[in-house]
């Protein structure tokens, strides 16, 4: 069995911010763990760059920070207004090198992670996130976000 990194619950400040009930923010609260900022204001930012989002065939509605972000527009907002690089870590074709256990990914940054279907967060060698989605090491990392 291979070790897993250490687990801590953390909202990003989501319930002192007045917000209630569970909902698919996961992106909003991992940019507002990783990057310090408050979630109100995190929020606020990212529910007013999704209205730039064009619609798809391929995606249903326009992201919202409460029901979900799809991972493009994501993207794009942590790179244009919260100044964050990309590393892939991988590629169509190339299958899962990459998981969420300790020594395939660097611990001297706050990441943003990218995992199927979920954003979650990990500083110094800990998930922080408000359930551990490391799905015991098994769970693929496709690439994650830092502020350089």
């Amino acid at each position: 069995m291979s070790l897993l990194y250490p687990f801590v619950v953390d909202d990003g400040g989501r319930a002192a911010a007045g917000y209630k009930g569970s909902t698919g923010d996961c992106g909003v609260r991992a940019a507002t763990i990783a990057l310090g900022l408050d979630y109100a204001d995190a929020y606020e930012s990212l529910a007013d760059f999704c209205k730039s989002e064009r619609a798809s065939k391929v995606r249903r509605g326009i992201s919202h920070p409460r029901t979900g972000v799809h991972t493009v527009t994501f993207s794009r907002w942590l790179r244009e207004e919260m100044g964050c690089s990309w590393q892939a870590t991988m590629g169509i074709g190339t299958g899962c090198r990459v998981h969420l256990t300790p020594g395939e990914l660097p611990e001297d940054r706050r990441l943003i992670l990218n995992l199927s279907r979920h954003f979650s967060t990990l500083i110094e060698g800990v998930i922080r996130d408000t359930y551990n989605p490391d799905r015991h090491g098994t769970r693929c990392v496709y690439g994650y976000w830092w502020q350089p």
